[in-house]
């Protein structure tokens, strides 16, 4: 199987990389992932009390553009939310802007990620106050992706939405069981905030061509904007395991590469305008790359943010009184088993030795 590590590997070892394209979080990124579960990480080793056996684990990278990384972060990630979740239904809502826009997340992706961030959470937080929808402050999280399934550039974001709010007599009100905004009316609000947004506030320096620029944001203005939401969801545990598939994900898992043979990448993607079909894309390892690297997200951006009741600022106390609006039992202290985890990731109990099958009781060094 080929890994996305051995293909920048072999990309870096015959000079293919031009690392004056990559600014310092992608040559980060890029290192990492090399490097990533190697002796230059470092390592830890353990020793079978038992038997004797010794098991050499090197260290992982931990960055989040690694394809090596991320499934015990996600898994702990998952246990935590798991105290925030409520005894609600909750919603799946996707805000997407026109491919027009992509020119502009080039040229300054922190500040187009963060108005999309801004203005889905901005638009659903006005509508929701609206007694014609629901007349509560909601809470809801929400996470960043940038790609499509062939590693095109398609910023959009994933809210998780709980299925009502808090009135202004403090009780809670349960939401309509489809989605309580008219997804019409959502999109119409999130297109017009949007580019009046980018339009007001857009560094104008970045841009060669004024006219081009009013040319996309009119473009944009005719067009029909996605605001789409998914079925609600069957539980409320079922939610933070749904939402953990996309908190941690990336770009391209390693499962997709099929071969890297003559300098080109295949890879498998699902071509969502033709029914969901599976299909195999290959492109120059440059261009893989290229595309692989423009998702790399800019310097202290965070993909995954929470907002309402459900923020992080006195999060703890907030919750407590939403709890008891929706009749949600205290999950009580947070008790984390890493030793459990890593043996639901590599199907199979780590607590035993694979040498002797005796449970093992660990001499670290």
């Amino acid at each position: 199987m080929v890994h996305i590590q051995d293909i920048f590997k072999y990309m870096d070892i015959e000079g293919k990389i031009d690392y004056s394209k990559l600014n310092h979080k992608q040559k980060k990124a890029l290192r990492n992932i090399i490097e990533c579960k190697t002796e230059v990480m470092g390592f830890n080793t353990d020793t079978c009390e038992c038997c004797g056996h010794t098991e050499i684990h090197y260290n992982s990278c931990k960055n989040p553009n690694c394809p090596e990384c991320g499934a015990v972060d996600k898994e702990i990630w998952i246990h935590k939310q798991e105290r925030f979740t409520l005894n609600v239904n909750y919603f799946h809502v996707v805000f997407t802007i026109p491919n027009e826009l992509n020119i502009l997340c080039l040229m300054d992706p922190k500040f187009m990620y963060k108005a999309l961030f801004d203005v889905s959470a901005e638009t659903i937080k006005e509508l929701s106050k609206d007694k014609k929808y629901l007349g509560a402050k909601i809470g809801f999280t929400s996470v960043l992706h940038t790609w499509g399934q062939n590693l095109s550039l398609h910023p959009h974001i994933h809210m998780i939405v709980p299925g009502g709010g808090i009135d202004s007599n403090g009780k809670w009100k349960n939401s309509k069981k489809k989605f309580f905004l008219p997804v019409k009316v959502v999109s119409k609000l999130f297109k017009g905030k949007f580019l009046s947004y980018t339009k007001k506030n857009f560094d104008q320096r970045k841009i060669k061509d004024e006219e081009q620029f009013q040319n996309i944001i009119n473009t944009c203005y005719s067009k029909d904007w996605v605001v789409y939401t998914k079925k609600p969801m069957k539980s409320a545990k079922h939610v933070v395991k749904y939402l953990g598939r996309y908190t941690h994900r990336i770009a391209i898992s390693n499962a997709r590469i099929k071969k890297y043979e003559d300098n080109k990448v295949t890879f498998s993607y699902k071509d969502y305008s033709d029914h969901n079909q599976i299909k195999e894309m290959t492109l120059d390892d440059t261009e893989f790359f290229r595309r692989y690297m423009m998702h790399v997200l800019p310097p202290n951006f965070m993909k995954i943010r929470h907002y309402g009741f459900l923020g992080n600022r006195n999060k703890e106390e907030r919750i407590k009184a939403v709890r008891t609006a929706t009749n949600t039992k205290n999950p009580g202290p947070l008790l984390i088993d890493y030793e459990q985890i890593i043996s639901d990731i590599l199907k199979r109990d780590v607590s035993i030795c694979i040498k002797c099958g005796q449970k093992r009781h660990y001499q670290l060094e």
